[in-house]
């Protein structure tokens, strides 16, 4: 019998009150990924880049998963698709980092920052879309494991790279 190879999931992180120049260009950024075929993997929320990304893909024909940090749907954009119920608050983080191929950090607070964290301690690719963290891993950004970009086109270039070094 034959294996279905498994689907690129690409975590798209951000905070939940974003500019209006951020949530557009995690719109851009979720139709990107749609048109890949790539799965779209972010916190769920009905709330900025959350919701942003999410919608982007899914009028793309996109798939779409959401980490809620919740044990119900009440915050749940009618954008996800799959909603993952954790119950699990911030602890949700390590679930869409370890869950994602590579992931794409958008502009957020700490816990954005945090998904940044834990991604990067476990190996995984990071790829900041105009969210500047400053010098704070500079260990990162020398190995190429952490890159910035300005505009989604480059963060998806940047996510085949990621993808293509992984294959």
């Amino acid at each position: 019998m034959a294996t279905i190879p498994p689907k690129v999931i690409i975590g798209v992180m951000g905070g939940g009150s974003a500019s209006a120049e951020a949530v557009e260009k995690a719109y851009r950024l979720g139709k990107l990924i749609a048109a890949r075929g790539w799965v779209l993997l972010n916190g769920g929320r009905r709330a900025g880049i959350m919701e942003a990304s999410a919608r982007g893909a899914s009028e793309d024909g996109g798939l779409t998963v959401g980490v809620l940090p919740d044990d119900n749907r009440r915050h749940q954009s009618p954008h996800i698709q799959i909603p993952i119920l954790t119950g699990m608050g911030s602890a949700r983080n390590y679930v869409n980092v370890l869950s994602s191929d590579v992931v794409v950090a958008c502009p957020g607070g700490a816990g954005t920052i945090s998904e940044v964290s834990l991604a990067l301690k476990h190996g995984r690719p990071v790829v900041l879309l105009d969210f500047d963290l400053g010098a704070i891993f500079p260990a990162y950004v020398e190995s190429g494991q952490l890159q910035w970009v300005a505009t989604p086109e480059e963060a998806v270039a940047a996510v085949e790279a990621f993808l293509k070094l992984a294959s």
